[in-house]
């Protein structure tokens, strides 16, 4: 019995398991969880929160920086599918660290329709755990979150050409579900 607790104290301390544990710990957010709140300023100044979305499904779609390639085809997707997004009865937000100034140029320059709100301080960032450790930067994450204000989706490792489309699936599934 000994033994077994010294190699049990031994494969933790060197590593073997804790990824285990970590993975666990990362996960962090579930679906059927209570969204949790946030209040962010747009690109045009105006603050956000999940009250504004009351009552409609909410896209909620973290991504890494403004006028990178792949952000720049996530938001010009969402653009352009927000029309079928809103008749679905969904609304779409997307947010990184950048800050209002940027979101400012970045939505004028691509028309963005939706608000672009700006984490500066990592808080909201840090609460849905999508910061990248050990960065500067979210991870590509996107969250549906149900007019009840509960996690419906997540979605992880997103493919910015597919996001839009993918939500607007899952929407119409989430929809007929009983």
């Amino acid at each position: 019995m000994r033994r077994l607790c010294w190699l049990l104290v031994l494969i933790l301390c060197t590593g073997l398991i804790a990824p285990a544990f970590a993975a666990d710990e990362a996960a962090g957010l579930q679906v059927g969880q209570e969204a949790p709140a946030f209040r962010l300023e747009d690109q045009n100044g105006k603050w956000v929160t999940p009250a504004d979305f009351h009552g409609h499904y909410l896209v909620m779609y973290f991504y890494p920086k403004d006028f990178t390639p792949g952000c720049t085809t996530e938001v010009c997707t969402f653009r352009d599918d927000i029309a079928k997004l809103r008749k679905a009865g969904a609304d779409v937000v997307g947010v990184s660290l950048d800050d209002v100034k940027s979101h400012a140029e970045f939505a004028g320059k691509y028309h963005v329709p939706f608000p672009l709100l700006a984490d500066s301080d990592r808080s909201v960032s840090t609460t849905y755990g999508v910061l990248k450790s050990g960065s500067h930067y979210a991870k590509r994450t996107t969250f549906l979150i149900d007019p009840q204000g509960k996690i419906a989706k997540i979605y992880e490792d997103v493919d910015p050409e597919k996001s839009s489309g993918q939500v607007m699936s899952d929407l119409a599934a989430l929809k007929v579900a009983p």
